[in-house]
């Protein structure tokens, strides 16, 4: 007996209905696929995927021109802020210092009347010069954390990146100045306190900022030239301190400078902290102050540190 081939049953409606619609789905994501393929970079090429994998195959556009530099600056300036979030406590161990000089030294003085400040309370005359003193002190020790990073072999890294010198140089400095002014925010809250009568003007406000960032900007890139010509932490650490307190004597952050001897005013003139002192005293105190001169010195001496800086950062990879 011969087999007879069975006969397949005849396909209903439903089923028939089914595979039409499974195939129209299939169509429209294949025209789908091809048109957002064909808008990516890279699509045009030959043999170019056109399922969305091409992003896997072709880098980022990178950026050009005027773009890179800024990108650099944030971003370097963004990794060093990073580290405040795993320790704190720099910022307030080094807010003790400014609350001691307003809390002891400016109500001590204000009391003996000796220093001669045009009939502005003493205490209001001292905040501003401690926010400076305190920008300083933060910002001219930063070429410790250079020489450490390059004992680390971080600094080798990033020397053979793209990024510019001068973009990691500013990277770090104005994080410098973001550190400074979480310490010049704590100065203004506890001079607040003390009763010193400064003006809350946003345009004023936005001005001290500025003159604290270019300040910590200098002073910071200044510790980095520094470490570029001693090269060791202990050599740092004794420059450091031998001219921080020369520096703040021999500006108007304690007294006026018709107040000095005629030998520390010559001093005086060329000591940009005496620039950020008075601009600052100009915006918080809204005495007579020649911001014009005091801004472009402190352009000036940010852009000289970090030329200066720049320059000699390549001598600590050595």
């Amino acid at each position: 007996m011969s087999d007879v081939p069975a006969t397949p049953p005849p396909a209903s409606a439903d089923t028939a209905r089914a595979d039409a619609a499974r195939a129209d789905t299939a169509r429209a994501d294949t025209a789908r696929a091809d048109t957002v393929g064909a808008d990516r970079p890279g699509a045009d090429r030959p043999g170019a995927d056109k399922t969305g994998f091409d992003l896997l195959l072709v880098p980022p556009r990178a950026r050009t021109g005027w773009r890179v530099l800024p990108a650099r600056v944030a971003a370097m300036c963004v990794v060093e802020l990073q580290k405040l979030r795993h320790d704190r406590t720099e910022l307030y161990t080094r807010a003790i210092q400014p609350a001691l000089w307003l809390l002891i030294f400016g109500e001590t003085f204000t009391r003996i009347k000796v220093i001669p400040t045009d009939g502005i309370p003493y205490l209001d005359y001292l905040a501003p010069g401690i926010i400076a003193q305190s920008t300083m002190f933060i910002a001219i020790f930063y070429g410790i954390q250079i020489i450490w990073e390059r004992d680390s072999g971080v600094l080798t890294k990033l020397l053979v990146t793209p990024t510019p010198r001068a973009a990691l140089v500013t990277g770090k400095a104005f994080a410098a100045g973001v550190k400074a002014m979480i310490q010049a925010v704590v100065v203004v809250l506890i001079a607040a306190l003390l009763g010193v009568s400064m003006t809350w003007n946003p345009v004023r406000l936005a001005g001290v900022i500025v003159a604290v960032l270019l300040g910590s900007a200098f002073f910071s890139c200044l510790s980095v030239t520094i470490a570029g010509i001693v090269l060791t932490r202990d050599r740092l650490m004794g420059i450091g301190q031998a001219i921080t307190m020369p520096l703040f004597f021999a500006s108007n952050a304690l007294y006026p400078t018709t107040a000095m001897p005629d030998w520390l005013r010559y001093i005086s003139v060329i000591n940009p902290l005496s620039y950020q002192v008075d601009a600052l005293r100009g915006l918080l105190l809204g005495i007579p102050a020649n911001l014009p001169l005091d801004f472009v010195v402190l352009i000036a001496a940010a852009a000289l540190g970090i030329t200066a800086a720049s320059g000699l950062l390549g001598r600590l990879a050595r």
